[in-house]
């Protein structure tokens, strides 16, 4: 079984590394094999190497995980093919994913579709506005998680015995 979870944004400055922090978060609590997930992140535009953005680190530092080691890495097809689920901020993340990468991954999701009930699928870029942004941002992807390990408990678990 492929062995991560891939978040996607554009610069992986912002959105994406607070949805990996925030992933990585909720797993551990989460019993095996969900426990042993690994979650890592990348831009459509991405430079290799960048610090997470200052507003996105207060944020998360905000509901008290400090991220200030990550750094910034292009999305690449290793990244994407050892993916065991994809989630993408926007739709226009998935659609260069479904264009750049043939054959398009299987699990590649909105961060916020599973959500349902008629609640927004995507995450604004908060890039360049107020701490209040970011701060929406999070909390908008801490909203989405319940649904997002509901679904990763289905693709972990092992196939069903045939009846005898």
């Amino acid at each position: 079984m492929p062995g991560h979870i891939l978040t996607v944004c554009t610069a992986n400055i912002c959105r994406s590394p607070m949805a990996e922090a925030l992933l990585r978060h909720a797993l551990r609590a989460e019993p095996e094999p969900l426990r042993s997930l690994k979650v890592v992140s990348a831009g459509i535009a991405a430079h290799r190497g960048e610090a997470i953005s200052e507003n996105s680190l207060i944020a998360l530092k905000k509901v008290g995980i400090d991220y200030a080691q990550f750094r910034s890495q292009p999305l690449t097809r290793e990244l994407v093919d050892g993916a065991l689920a994809i989630f993408c901020m926007t739709e226009s993340h998935r659609a260069m994913i479904q264009l750049n990468f043939d054959p398009p991954p299987k699990h590649l999701y909105l961060f916020r579709e599973l959500i349902g009930n008629g609640a927004p699928v995507e995450i604004a870029d908060p890039f360049g506005g107020p701490l209040g942004l970011y701060e929406s941002s999070r909390d908008e992807m801490v909203e989405a998680i319940p649904s997002i390990l509901d679904l990763l408990r289905k693709i972990t678990a092992p196939p069903a015995s045939p009846p005898v």
